[in-house]
């Protein structure tokens, strides 16, 4: 274990909490829906004291705070869980109090990693929060592991078979993709990159793909890559296609997959009326939607 002995915030006149903490979190992978489980475990060497909550944050794309190196600022990630862990107890001079840590993680959480390989562009941590004696304090950012789930790997193992590699990805706060059933406002675009060198009208070079998972199965949002631009809405259009999470092992994605390379190199690189879409409900035939 490693103590961090909490800084003081929020008018504290730099005293500090008189604690120290270590957050334990499994090094292991979990998956959106998953339960993320740990234990946070706190001390008070000095003398007694009462906590009035302990609180974690899960932040994606944090970045080291400016001068600090290796310091790691919660005010420059986007967070995609905010939840309270316990409150009101007293740590008792020079003892040890054991927390349990259980969360469960949303569906839309965003991945890290893809069948164990960390993803370019995507860093995740957890920060404790915790409020005592009056002080507000945090410790360190520990490291957070998240997984695409097996539905997940079977289409970007397909993307990959049909020669679109995808070791990198994005998350942008704020960007949210319209009429789909969000609670976080953010979202994750994967960028496949063509790696047979055969571009052509059949074939885009970068495709961009967006996974909007649920309980169920997941949606997929694909279209020509457009990364530079943020605003969903100044893309290329895109195709909607859908599958459960029980269909992997059960469908050939990889037809399938070939099948949406073709539909997307066949869309404009623009529509007239970006009302219109071009939808997939049930992988059947393309549907024409008109959101009035």
């Amino acid at each position: 274990m490693v103590f961090k002995r909490l800084l003081g915030s929020k008018g504290s006149g730099g005293t500090g909490i008189p604690l120290e903490i270590d957050t334990v979190i499994p090094d292991e992978a979990l998956q959106p829906g998953g339960l993320l489980r740990g234990e946070i475990v706190l001390r008070a060497p000095d003398r007694d004291v009462v906590v009035r909550t302990v609180n974690v944050k899960l932040v994606a794309n944090t970045s080291p705070a400016v001068g600090k190196r290796d310091v790691v600022d919660t005010e420059s990630g986007d967070t995609f869980a905010h939840f309270p862990v316990t409150s009101h107890f007293t740590v008792e001079k020079g003892q040890e109090r054991r927390v349990p840590l259980r969360y469960r993680l949303r569906w839309e959480s965003p991945v890290s990693e893809v069948r164990g390989k960390q993803l370019q562009g995507v860093r995740l941590r957890a920060y404790t929060f915790v409020e005592a004696n009056g002080i507000e304090g945090r410790t360190d950012s520990d490291p957070l592991r998240i997984g695409a789930t097996p539905l997940h790997e079977a289409v970007l193992d397909a993307f990959a078979a049909a020669g679109y590699s995808h070791g990198a990805a994005q998350i942008d706060d704020g960007e949210t993709i319209p009429r789909t059933e969000r609670h976080l406002y953010m979202r994750q675009s994967f960028r496949l990159v063509d790696t047979l060198a055969v571009t052509g009208p059949d074939r885009p070079q970068n495709l961009e793909m967006n996974f909007h998972t649920n309980a169920v199965g997941c949606e997929f949002f694909v279209r020509k890559a457009a990364l530079f631009q943020k605003t969903w809405s100044e893309k290329p259009p895109y195709l909607r296609y859908v599958a459960a999470h029980h269909e992997v092992g059960r469908l050939d994605f990889e037809a399938e997959v070939r099948r949406w390379i073709e539909e997307v190199a066949a869309l404009p690189e623009k529509l007239d009326d970006d009302r219109i879409e071009r939808v997939e409900y049930d992988l059947g035939n393309p549907r024409v939607w008109s959101d009035t």
